[in-house]
């Protein structure tokens, strides 16, 4: 198990590498003795997130960015690091997929976590009669369908959003789109909650057609892309042609239906939809949703992300665009579960 200084240690490394433990220990926030840096430098080794070079004096540390996939890594001070001085992957990562089969995306803990808080889920919808259901259904769908656009820009209150998807009455200060994204959410929620027994396995057309419901009559093509795109406060770039794009999501459902616990299947679908960005717009949303789908095929409870903070959400992410790191992204996924689970229904 990481400590906080362990995390600490790890950071100063991705940011100041090559770096030799005396030069650690400088920069370190408290006063460790060289025996102690060594010690949490062998963990670090032995889990193979750091990679050391030379010998004697000479020896230094590098991070290995193939492999810290589940390292702890404080986000705050890792995007305080200017963009263009922040050591990174910057091209798409066709070997995600082989490296995320072969660990274990939860620990045992966290598992142990989440099936507990999902029985609690099963136990409390066998006490709602089939109308408390559907009451508490719209109102998680409401409030997903704010937050999701909410993250990305959308200007609705919770309360307007509530108004127009529950009496069809739209806000007069908001704009056709804004209005649009909102109805499509909507739509796209009905559709696979009504449809759920499809995802068992996830396939290219499923994410496709969750993609077209959620950006219907707002001017996006539903087919991926065919050019570059690039990604406000990243120097991370998705993959360029339709060609590595179509590989790319079907690798995405390869792994994706290899593994057992809906848990890992939702959080992989929803980071790897986001890092390959294989549409003109709305990626982000069709993520979160195809997530949604598979837990609900699972009989867990779909996430709303009512509590979350939409700047750590978007940092969670570009954590994984640029280091392919999911640490900071399955904290909000334990917490936003946790949040559904004692909130709704």
């Amino acid at each position: 198990m990481e400590t906080k200084r362990t995390t600490e240690i790890f950071g100063i490394i991705l940011q100041n590498a090559p770096i030799s433990i005396s030069e650690i220990q400088k920069l370190i926030s408290e006063k460790v003795a060289i025996p102690t840096l060594n010690r949490e430098l062998a963990k670090l080794k032995a889990k193979g997130s750091i990679e050391p070079t030379g010998n004697g004096r000479s020896l230094k540390y590098t991070v290995n960015l193939k492999n810290i996939v589940t390292s702890s890594i404080n986000v705050d001070s890792f995007f305080k690091v200017n963009i263009d001085e922040r050591k990174i992957i910057e091209k798409f990562n066709r070997d995600v997929f082989d490296t995320l089969k072969s660990v274990s995306i939860f620990t045992k803990a966290e598992l142990m976590l989440l099936k507990n808080l999902n029985s609690i889920f099963q136990k409390k919808i066998k006490k709602n009669s089939a109308v408390q259901f559907t009451k508490e259904f719209e109102r998680l769908m409401i409030e997903l369908s704010w937050k999701s656009s909410q993250i990305e820009g959308n200007t609705y209150d919770l309360l307007d959003t509530e108004q127009l998807l529950k009496y069809n009455v739209a806000a007069e200060s908001h704009s056709k789109q804004e209005t649009q994204m909102l109805l499509n959410h909507k739509s796209a929620i009905d559709y696979t909650f009504q449809n759920k027994d499809l995802y068992e396995q996830m396939s290219v057309s499923k994410i496709i057609d969750i993609h077209t419901l959620l950006t219907q009559k707002m001017g996006i093509s539903k087919n991926p892309r065919k050019r570059i795109v690039r990604i406000t406060g990243t120097k991370y770039l998705p993959p360029e042609n339709e060609f590595v794009i179509n590989e790319a999501l079907e690798n995405l459902c390869k792994l994706v239906n290899s593994k057992s616990s809906i848990f890992e299947k939702a959080l992989l679908t929803i980071l790897l939809i986001s890092y390959i960005q294989p549409f003109e717009d709305g990626n982000k949303r069709t993520a979160r949703l195809s997530g949604n789908a598979i837990l609900m095929f699972g009989n867990a409870c779909p996430l709303s992300y009512r509590s979350v903070n939409p700047a750590d959400y978007k940092k969670a992410v570009l954590l994984f665009y640029e280091l392919n790191n999911i640490s900071a992204f399955k904290e909000i996924f334990i917490n936003q579960y946790k949040f559904a689970v004692e909130n709704y229904f």
